[in-house]
């Protein structure tokens, strides 16, 4: 390994441990031209300890999928593999059939964590259901639900299995805060780690004065400065995508970064925590 330290992990609620700073491919096998980087990105992220790979079946219409197949079915038992099914597919027949599907994909026989990728029409029972069955055949091994605010878990854990969820997968950033009110202080306190998307909002925020006045102080991007806040947070793993190996460079080299508490005074004047309940939000 090329820097200080291996990443730490977060326990799932079964007390398996997964690294928090992962590889995500939202925006992936997009354009065949960028192809080779990705693969390349994708294996030097391994390399460099972030075995977490998150994915979905909507993700370049299963194309994503394809990607990390090329990329990494040689390097399978290294891997954390996340998928997502789609929830008009996610009844108690279309579930099977889209996970297996997603690992022929893949190259796979099994993953390591299927979630539901938000909540649509279909009956949580028939989702659970069809999970559970998979988890039973060996084809998934754990599953959990993505995009899911504090109702819809409590309605999640009313239902017979519902409690056997192992993570939510959110929107969490600097310019995205209000899980911190009350959906991430609640997940912590059971156990559950939250696994943050977007933690560069699309690379929307980068040009924030705040975050390039800390990145120089640093000498560091101001990618990475918003990456390491998000990592220091308690019970949250992160999934952010770099199409290249140089940004995989970068965001692992987030991972070293030590804010200060006056830089972390600061970013919370920039980007104020929430002080009331906000609706959970969604990119």
């Amino acid at each position: 390994m090329t820097t200080a330290s291996a990443i730490h992990s977060v326990d799932l609620p079964s007390g398996e441990p997964i690294p928090i700073l992962g590889q995500g491919t939202w925006g992936m096998a997009e354009d065949a031209r960028r192809r080779d980087d990705e693969i390349a990105a994708l294996r030097l992220g391994v390399d460099l300890g972030m075995t977490l790979i998150d994915t979905a079946e909507m993700y370049a219409d299963g194309g994503a999928e394809g990607l990390i197949g090329e990329a990494l079915a040689d390097r399978r038992d290294e891997l954390f593999l996340v998928d997502k099914v789609l929830p008009h597919n996610a009844t108690r027949s279309g579930t099977p059939t889209s996970c297996e599907r997603s690992l022929r994909r893949l190259r796979t026989d099994r993953l390591d964590m299927y979630l539901l990728h938000w909540r649509g029409q279909v009956p949580l029972e028939e989702t659970i259901d069809a999970f559970t069955r998979l988890v039973d055949r060996g084809l998934i091994r754990h599953w959990g639900v993505s995009n899911f605010d504090l109702a819809d878990l409590s309605d999640l854990t009313r239902i017979p299995g519902g409690t056997a969820f192992e993570t939510d997968q959110v929107l969490y950033n600097l310019t995205r805060r209000g899980i911190e009110w009350d959906l991430l202080p609640r997940c912590r306190e059971a156990g559950l780690p939250i696994m943050a998307y977007s933690p560069f909002e699309h690379g929307r925020m980068i040009n924030h004065p705040t975050l390039e006045e800390i990145a120089a102080a640093h000498r560091v991007t101001p990618a990475a400065v918003a990456l390491a806040w998000v990592l220091r947070q308690d019970h949250v793993a992160t999934i952010p995508k770099a199409g290249t190996p140089e940004h995989v460079r970068e965001n692992r080299a987030a991972y070293e970064l030590q804010l200060t508490e006056e830089d972390l005074a600061v970013l919370d004047r920039a980007f104020p925590p929430p002080t009331g309940p906000r609706p959970l939000e969604v990119l």
